[in-house]
Order: C-alpha cells, then sequence, then structure tokens
C-alpha cells in the first residue's frame, strides 16, 4: 500500500515502492471515484500524488509541532489574564520570528492570514483603498492566481480603477520594458507573482523590485509558490507586500500571511471589521496551531531549501529523459529558469482530460486547483500563446521534498504509454505524422 504523508518518519527514507503497490492504487481508483462498491468493502486508496502545486503534505515535524496546541496549550492567544492565553500567544509569536527569518523581514511585518487568497485580497483592495486619493492604477499580469485577477476587476468595475493586465512573453516572463513602459503618474501598485501555479515560471522578481522602487511605486508579490523553494529576501527585493501560504511549504491548510513592509511604511485599509488583532490589519482570533505549523514549515525550508531544490532538479531532469520517446510534446513556461517542482506538459492529439483519466491511479491536475473544475482552456496558457487544442492537452506535474525516484519513474512509464495508446485513436495524430497542419484544416459544420 502506498504510504500515508504522516507515516513518513524520515525525508525520502521511505521503503521503494513495487509494482505491486502502483498497480494496487490503480486497481482501486475507479472504485473509489465512481463508489461502485459500498464504503465498508472499499479498500484504501492511495494514489501516487504529484500534485504539489496544488497543496503539499503535511511534513510530519510540522505535525508533532502542532499536536501540543491542539490538545494541551489551546489557550485564545488574544487572552492576556492567564496563562493558557500567554502560551498560545508566545507561540504564535516564535511562529511569526520563523517566518520573517525566512524571507529577512521584521517579526512585527508579518501578519497572520487564513492563507495566499486573503492576503492577496488585503494586498490589492486594502492598498488600493487606503491610497485611493493619491493612486488610480494597478499593474499587474494576464497570468496571475484567480484572487489576484477576481480583486483587480473588482476594483475595476466598482472602485474606478483602471487596471494594466501585461500579457506576458510566450515562456511566461513579464518584459520589464513593457512594465516600464506601463507606467503612469497615477499607477500605484505593482503586483506580479513571484512563481506560477499552473507554468513555474520565475519571475525576475528582484529587478521587477528595483524597477518600482526607482518609480516610487509599491510592489507587491504572491509568492505562494516561491516561499521556502527559492531564497526570497523582501530587503534586497524591495518588495512592500508579500503573500505566502501555509500548505505550499508543508504546513497545514487554513493559514497563510502577510508581509506588510514598515520601511518604507505600507499602510492598508482592513477588510474585515472586528476586535483589531494582526495590528489592526486582519480581525479574528488567531488559530494558533495553525500559526505554528506555518512556523515550523518556515523553519525547516529555511534549513532544507537547498536539498529540496537539489532533489526536485534530479526528479525533474529524470522524468524528462524517461518520457523522451515521445515526440510532440510541449513545455510550458521557462524550461531553462522555471521552478523544477513544477513541469506543465501538453501532448499533441491528446485530449487531457483523457489522459487524467488514463493516470487515474496518479494524482495530476490539469492545471490550477482553484480553476480545475472548469472545462474551460487554461488561461495562463492562452496568455501565453498556447492555442485551444494544446491547452487542453496539457498536465501538470508537481514534484516535492517526498517524491521518490520510483514514482517518477512509474509515473513517466505509464505516461509514454497511455499518450501512445490514445494517439493511436486519433485521427489527428495521423494526420501530424503525415506533416499536416492541423490549424491549417477547415472543419465543415454538420447540418
Amino acid at each position: 500500500m502506498i504510504r500515508s504523508g504522516i507515516a513518513i518518519i524520515g525525508r525520502r527514507s521511505a521503503a521503494a515502492l513495487t509494482e505491486a503497490d502502483m498497480a494496487s492504487s490503480v486497481k482501486n481508483a475507479a472504485n473509489f471515484k465512481s463508489k461502485l462498491v459500498e464504503p465498508a468493502d472499499q479498500r484504501e486508496y492511495r494514489p501516487i500524488y504529484l500534485d504539489g502545486a496544488a497543496t503539499t503534505p503535511l511534513d510530519p515535524r510540522v505535525f508533532d509541532k502542532m499536536l501540543p496546541y491542539l490538545t494541551s496549550y489551546y489557550g485564545n492567544p488574544h487572552s492576556v489574564s492567564h496563562a493558557y492565553g500567554w502560551q498560545s500567544e508566545a507561540a504564535v509569536e516564535q511562529a511569526r520570528e520563523q517566518i520573517a527569518s525566512l524571507i529577512n523581514a521584521d517579526p512585527r511585518e508579518i501578519i497572520f492570514t487564513s492563507g495566499a487568497t486573503e492576503s492577496n485580497n488585503i494586498a490589492i483592495k486594502g492598498y488600493a483603498r487606503f491610497y485611493k486619493k493619491k493612486m488610480n492604477h494597478i499593474i499587474t499580469s494576464q497570468i496571475e492566481h484567480k484572487c489576484v485577477l477576481e480583486s483587480c476587476r473588482q476594483l475595476e468595475l466598482n472602485e474606478g480603477y483602471e487596471i494594466t493586465y501585461m500579457k506576458p512573453k510566450e515562456n511566461g516572463l513579464v518584459d520589464l520594458d513593457e512594465l516600464e513602459a506601463a507606467i503612469r503618474p497615477d499607477t500605484g501598485l505593482v503586483s506580479i507573482m513571484a512563481v506560477n501555479n499552473e507554468i513555474g515560471v520565475m519571475q525576475d522578481v528582484e529587478a521587477i523590485g528595483k524597477l518600482c522602487r526607482k518609480n516610487k511605486i509599491r510592489f507587491h508579490t504572491d509568492a505562494a509558490q516561491a516561499i521556502g523553494k527559492t531564497p526570497i529576501d523582501v530587503k534586497k527585493m524591495n518588495i512592500d507586500l508579500m503573500s505566502l501560504s501555509g500548505h505550499k511549504i508543508y504546513g497545514p491548510k487554513g493559514v497563510g500571511a502577510l508581509y506588510v513592509s514598515r520601511k518604507p511604511r505600507v499602510r492598508l485599509d482592513p477588510i474585515i471589521s472586528g476586535g483589531g488583532q494582526e495590528r489592526g490589519l486582519r480581525s479574528g482570533t488567531l488559530p494558533h496551531n495553525l500559526a505554528v505549523g506555518l512556523g515550523e514549515a518556515c523553519r525547516i525550508a529555511q534549513h532544507e531549501m537547498e536539498a529540496d531544490a537539489e532533489h526536485c532538479r534530479k526528479l525533474s531532469k529524470r522524468f524528462r529523459e524517461r518520457i523522451s520517446s515521445l515526440s510532440h510534446v510541449t513545455f510550458n513556461g521557462d524550461e531553462e529558469g522555471g521552478m523544477d517542482s513544477i513541469l506543465n506538459l501538453s501532448f499533441a492529439a491528446v485530449e487531457g482530460e483523457s489522459l487524467l483519466m488514463s493516470l487515474s491511479g496518479i494524482a495530476l491536475s490539469s492545471g490550477s486547483a482553484c480553476t480545475s473544475a472548469s472545462l474551460e482552456p487554461s488561461y495562463v496558457l492562452r496568455a501565453i500563446g498556447s492555442d485551444v487544442d494544446l491547452a487542453h492537452s496539457s498536465i501538470r506535474f508537481g514534484l516535492g521534498r517526498f517524491t521518490t525516484e520510483e514514482e517518477v519513474d512509474y509515473t513517466a512509464d505509464k505516461l509514454v504509454h497511455h499518450v501512445n495508446r490514445l494517439r493511436d485513436l486519433s485521427p489527428l495524430w495521423d494526420m501530424l505524422q503525415e506533416g499536416i497542419d492541423l490549424k491549417s484544416i477547415q472543419w465543415g459544420a454538420h447540418h
């Protein structure tokens, strides 16, 4: 049986998975999904997990750190009159220091939130509303996370802001010259994500920060996919606002943080009214156990980031070499400078959903988990110029700290098998083999 994330004792020390383990996962997948048998008769279903960009498994060390604050130290961290509250408050402040240490910030600049979506909302809406009299223009890109795009659209539709949605280059990178050209006298904020959640492209955050600082514009970055995986120094990179999430760095779900610069001072209007917790920026009782988990995840990441990155580099290279027999495969994003833990590939003449169903014993996705219910092609792939057919054929592979070589090999072999099988069934593949440009075909309409 494929091992549970919580059962892992050491880093990548679990016993190698056998072919029987893999086959068992595939065999049970259909019954688990379609509920063809009674729940009592269903065998445990643990597919191979390669969707690390959607969420990461909780590191057992994080769980161990959190457990006492779920059972013994359960005081409200805002209760100032007794030891239960003091203990919880001390744990929260230690977590705040651990997060700040990872990104070279002052602990007073860390605001706890429920996750990166809330952090992004507070950063963009809060900044825009506080400085409404001084600014009326925001710059972002077309491949940001939905919560950033929707926050900007709300400001545009309901509060009179003008938004520039920059189109990235084909590799997903923002053109710095175009960014500078888009800056206007009334531009107040630039929001560009550090690492894209679908294609893994890594923006030149330091260069963007330098450009914004030169033009006296505040810079916000959604760093949910970057924190703990690539070095981030908010001071060196001139970052004024930064969002992060616990469950992207082997921490718990339901907690995140927002970095808010004190020098230079950044002011925000809170979007939640209440008791004024988190320096008045985010009211509500802090889930101190989750904050502890996020802090511990950051502490571990600070010590193991380099090892994790090297591990993902090796796995990514191994995976690509193992599927090299496939032709007409498109790497979406920046192949040379992207995040090794995220691979987004399109397979010509193969429908992505059909391929996902064929790989039912492996947890994969065709894009962001926040939009995976939609059958529309990925807006990120469309923004970087991918045609509709290739966008529909894309699969995202997410590698991580606990991914093993055996899992990568098994996935690559099954992928090659099923891509070839589906292509053998597709007349489009025959046309491609004959050198026909599918874009040139005029498909007739039925009457």
